[in-house]
């Protein structure tokens, strides 16, 4: 049998990429969430130079794209292609006794995420806003209904009120990643705020959008082995 001839070029550079050690970490680091270069090279500690080169060939291959924040449109997100995670075998996993979904003002992006994670995963969620509005977009209400979701509320909740320490929290919003307080154990998902355009088109864009990141998320993340205590009572972030 002729190998070379039945193997996909586009596989095999990807293999090829992943082959370098650098270049499998920063694909491990974006696999739960989006991260800038300066984050990134933070997190695995490359030099600037160094991270672009690894940037630049996961690019090449299809792996990566990168975004400008919606809250300040000077810095960049690096996420991962999720049709490239398919050739990847991901043994990371995730343990938290309950997901917090957090965006600025609790009204469309969070709801949805969490009402999406329910349908999908064993572990309890909530949702929060760094500053939470009166009430729901009439929009999101419609949305779930459409997809026949369950809202954990019709209101809104402050994270001050609702995060503890062992909480797993996903900013769906740059503009809450960049608010929440460090320390958190946090993920971030850069999905864009439906409420400006405030149509059942866009409502249905960013449910999809965050679909994606719940399946995904969701096949990573399980409960805790052991109780690591109570989850229904504020308290303050870890330092």
């Amino acid at each position: 049998m002729d190998i070379e001839g039945n193997v996909a070029p586009e596989r095999v550079a990807l293999h090829q990429a992943l082959a370098d050690p650098a270049r499998l970490a920063i694909v491990d680091a974006l696999a739960v969430g989006d991260l800038s270069p300066g984050e990134l090279g933070h997190a695995l500690d490359l030099p600037s130079n160094l991270l672009a080169h690894h940037l630049r060939v996961l690019a090449q291959v299809g792996l990566i794209t990168r975004g400008r924040s919606h809250a300040d449109r000077r810095r960049v997100y690096i996420r991962l292609i999720p049709s490239a995670l398919e050739a990847l075998s991901r043994r990371r996993v995730v343990t938290a006794p309950r997901v917090v979904f957090v965006c600025t003002r609790n009204a469309a992006r969070s709801p949805l995420a969490a009402a999406l994670w329910t349908s999908r995963s064993a572990v309890p969620v909530t949702s929060a806003g760094t500053r939470p509005g009166p009430g729901l977009n009439p929009r999101v209400l419609s949305t779930a209904r459409r997809h026949g979701l369950s809202l954990e509320r019709r209101g809104t909740a402050d994270v001050r009120d609702v995060l503890t320490p062992h909480d797993l929290v996903v900013a769906v919003c740059d503009n809450a990643y960049e608010e929440l307080a460090p320390g958190l154990r946090q993920v971030h998902w850069s999905i864009p705020d439906p409420g400006p355009v405030d149509t059942d088109e866009i409502f249905e864009e960013v449910l999809a959008l965050l679909a994606e990141r719940v399946d995904r998320l969701a096949a990573l993340t399980g409960l805790p082995t052991t109780d690591p205590g109570p989850t229904g009572s504020a308290t303050s972030a870890p330092s």
